[in-house]
C-alpha cells in the first residue's frame, strides 16, 4: 500500500535550498553558497558541481525575502501555490513544504491555488458525495509526476504524463507523522479552492494506520504493532487528531477510505495467518472507535474497504463478509457509513467479458469488479446493511495485466490506467457512487529485494515488475512502462478514432453512421474473443462509458 514522502519541518533543509535568484531566468541554478568568482551586468556568479550558479538577486535590486526559512521551511524554486495562510503562499517541493517568494506569477497545481481559507457554514452531504463537486488535486502526486517527467525525453510520453497530473487521487494518511503534516494543509487548500470558485471541493483521504496493519502482507506493514499500547496511540495520536481537524473544517465535503485490506483479512485470513489472528481484536476495536469518532460529521462520508473480486468474490467469502461488515457497522453506531470501496491498489478490471465461472477463475462467480459489486450489493442488503453504495478504484485496472493468477497484486506488468474519476459513471447502477483513483500508477506496491525486511514473495513473482523499490516509493519504470506506453495508456487501443466508444478495457465499439436511428446495429469487437453483433437498444451502457475511457 501507499507509503508516502514525509513532509518534515526540519530547519536544516532551509540551508540546503537557496532562494530564487536572477540566474534561473538565464538557465543556471542558484548557488547554495556565497563564494563569488565572477561578476557581470547580470549579477554575482559562483561555481558549484562544475556549473555556473547565481548568487543572490540581480545587480539592480535586493534579494527577495525567503520568509519561510524563519519558520523552518525552504523557499520554493517554483510558483505553484498549494494554499495560502497568514504567513504567505505555500508550495510543495522534494516532499517538503516550501514558501513561495512574492513576485511573478503563481498558480496552484490543478486549480488548488492559494486563497481565502475562511471556514463557512456547515456542509451536509446529501446522497452521492462525489456528485456536483470539484475533485481536489493531490499536490504530492503532481510533484511526483513532475519529477518523473524530468527524467523523460520522449515528447509523447511527457504529454501523457502531464495528463496524469490533472486527475484527482486520494491522499494517504499512512502514519501519524504524515497525517499530522498532510491532513490540515490539504483541507485548507481544498477550502481555499472552494471559496475562490464557489463550487464544493471534495478531498479524499485514506485512513490507514491500524495496529498490525496489513497482517497478511509484508510489503505494507505499518508503524503500529498489534498491542494495547500501540492501540492507545492509534486512538489518541491518530484518530483523535483526525477528528479534531474534521470538526474544524466543517464547510467542505470529505470522503474517507477506511483501513484498506483490514476487514477483508478478517474474512479470509484469521485461521491461516497468525498475524491476522493476533490483530483481530485491534482491527475490530479500531474500527468501532474510528466509526464513532469520524462517522458523525454531516460533511464526511465513510467507505469501508472490501478488497476485490478475486479476494472476496466467491459465494462463501461474500456470505461471511456480509456478516463481518454488518457487525462492524453496528459496533460503530450511531455513526453512519455511506458504503464500501473495492479494488484499492489492485488490477482487477471493471469488466472482463472473456472470463466466466470456471477453472480459469477457480470457479469464482464474480471474475470482474462489476459482477463483484452487483453480488455484494445483494448480499449486503440481505444482511440488513442500510446504506450500500460503492466507489471503485479505477486507477490501475484499465488493461488486462500479464498476471497468471488473478490474485497477483504486486507491481503487475502490463497494467494500464483505468477510468477517470467520475461520479455516477454507470447507468443502471445507481448504487455505484464513482470511479476514483485511490492508489495511482507510479507508486510501488513493494520491493523486489529478497533481502529487504519488508520483502513479500508476491513482489518476486514472474509478472511483478523488477527491480522494484519499497512500497510507496516512486517506481519510474512502472510509471512509464506499466501505464504510459501507447498501448496501455489509451484503454480503447491505438486507433485514435474519436468515434470509438469504450465499454471496458477489452471492448471496442465503432458505431456506424446510422447509430442515431432506432434499432441500428453496433459491432463490438471483444479482444481475445470473437466478433459479435448486438442491437443498440440493448442495455450495454455503451454511450455512458465513452467519457470514462477516452483520454481526449
Amino acid at each position: 500500500m501507499k507509503v508516502s514522502f514525509v513532509l518534515s519541518a526540519i530547519a536544516a533543509l532551509a540551508a540546503e535550498v537557496s532562494a530564487a535568484c536572477f540566474s534561473e531566468r538565464l538557465g543556471y541554478p542558484c548557488c547554495k553558497g556565497n563564494n563569488v568568482v565572477y561578476t557581470d551586468n547580470d549579477g554575482k556568479w559562483g561555481v558549484e558541481n562544475n556549473n555556473w550558479c547565481g548568487i543572490g538577486s540581480n545587480s539592480g535590486g535586493s534579494s527577495a525575502a525567503c520568509w519561510s526559512q524563519a519558520l523552518g521551511y525552504p523557499c520554493c524554486t517554483h510558483k505553484n501555490a498549494v494554499y495560502t495562510d497568514g504567513d504567505g503562499d505555500w508550495g510543495v517541493e522534494n516532499g517538503d513544504w516550501c514558501g513561495i517568494i512574492k513576485g511573478g506569477s503563481s498558480g496552484g497545481s490543478g486549480g488548488n491555488g492559494g486563497g481565502d481559507a475562511t471556514i463557512g457554514d456547515q456542509y451536509t452531504i446529501e446522497g452521492n458525495p462525489f456528485a456536483n463537486v470539484e475533485f481536489y488535486i493531490n499536490p504530492y502526486y503532481v510533484e511526483e509526476v513532475d519529477n518523473a517527467i524530468s527524467q523523460m525525453s520522449d515528447s509523447s510520453l511527457i504529454a501523457k504524463a502531464e495528463k496524469m497530473k490533472t486527475y484527482s487521487n486520494a491522499i494517504w494518511l499512512d502514519n501519524i507523522k504524515n497525517m499530522q503534516s498532510w491532513l490540515e494543509p490539504n483541507l485548507k487548500g481544498a477550502l481555499s479552492q472552494q471559496n475562490s470558485g464557489g463550487t464544493p471541493v471534495l478531498t479524499v483521504f485514506v485512513v490507514y494506520d491500524l495496529p498490525g496493519r496489513d497482517c497478511h502482507a509484508l510489503a505494507s506493514n505499518g508503524e503500529l504493532l498489534a498491542n494495547d499500547s500501540d492501540m492507545e496511540r492509534y486512538k489518541s495520536e491518530y484518530i483523535d487528531v483526525i477528528e479534531g481537524h474534521l470538526k474544524t473544517y466543517k464547510s467542505q465535503p470529505v470522503v474517507l477510505v477506511i483501513e484498506p485490506d483490514s476487514l477483508a483479512n478478517m474474512v479470509t485470513n484469521i485461521e491461516s495467518t497468525p498475524a491476522c489472528a493476533d490483530s483481530q481484536t485491534y482491527y475490530y476495536d479500531g474500527h468501532a472507535y474510528l466509526l464513532k469518532k469520524l462517522g458523525v460529521f454531516p460533511n464526511v462520508a465513510l467507505y469501508l474497504d472490501i478488497g476485490h473480486a478475486f479476494w472476496l468474490g466467491w459465494d462463501d467469502n461474500r456470505e461471511k463478509a456480509a456478516k463481518v461488515y454488518s457487525k462492524v457497522i453496528q459496533s460503530g453506531s450511531p455513526a453512519k457509513v455511506r458504503g464500501f470501496v473495492d479494488n484499492v491498489a489492485n488490477y482487477t478490471p471493471w469488466e472482463d467479458p472473456t472470463l466466466s465461472r470456471g477453472p480459469d477463475t477457480e470457479w469464482n462467480p464474480c471474475p470482474d469488479e462489476k459482477r463483484y459489486l452487483e453480488a455484494m450489493h445483494k448480499d449486503f442488503k440481505a444482511a440488513g446493511i442500510q446504506s450500500v453504495y460503492f466507489f471503485s478504484d479505477s486507477s490501475r485496472n484499465g488493461k488486462k495485466t500479464d498476471r497468471k493468477h488473478p490474485g497477483e497484486w504486486c507491481n503487475q506488468t502490463g497494467c494500464g490506467v483505468g477510468a477517470r474519476p467520475k461520479a455516477s459513471p454507470i447507468s443502471g447502477m445507481e448504487y455505484l457512487d464513482a470511479f476514483y483513483w485511490v492508489k495511482p500508477i507510479g507508486e510501488s506496491d513493494g520491493t523486489s529485494d529478497t533481502s529487504a525486511k519488508r520483502y513479500d514473495g508476491y513482489c518476486g513473482h514472474e509478472t511483478a515488475m523488477k527491480p522494484a523499490p519499497e512500497a510507496g516509493q516512486w517506481f519510474q519504470k512502472f510509471f512509464e512502462e506499466g501505464s504510459l506506453r501507447e498501448d496501455h495508456f489509451n484503454t480503447c487501443g491505438n486507433s485514435g478514432d474519436e468515434s470509438t466508444i469504450c465499454v471496458s478495457p477489452f471492448t471496442e465499439i465503432k458505431p456506424r453512421a446510422s447509430t442515431q436511428q432506432e434499432g441500428s446495429m453496433m459491432k463490438i469487437q471483444l479482444r481475445q474473443a470473437s466478433m459479435a453483433t448486438v442491437s443498440e437498444g440493448e442495455d450495454h451502457n455503451f454511450l455512458q462509458i465513452k467519457s470514462l475511457y477516452s483520454w481526449k
